[in-house]
């Protein structure tokens, strides 16, 4: 009866955490042309998920 309300394996939550990172990091490249972009949005993504 005390078990979360969410049972998701470790591996899961890293690999989503991983996929959505790049993709922070991809999509600000493409748009912008521009890897300091892209840094910046893959450094926020960290605050954003957690």
């Amino acid at each position: 009866m005390n078990s979360p309300p969410y049972n998701y394996p470790v591996e899961t939550v890293r690999y989503g955490v991983s996929f959505g990172t790049a993709l922070a990091i991809a999509i600000p490249y493409v748009n912008n042309q521009s890897i300091l972009w892209a840094i910046i949005h893959g450094f926020f993504n960290w605050f954003y998920v957690r």
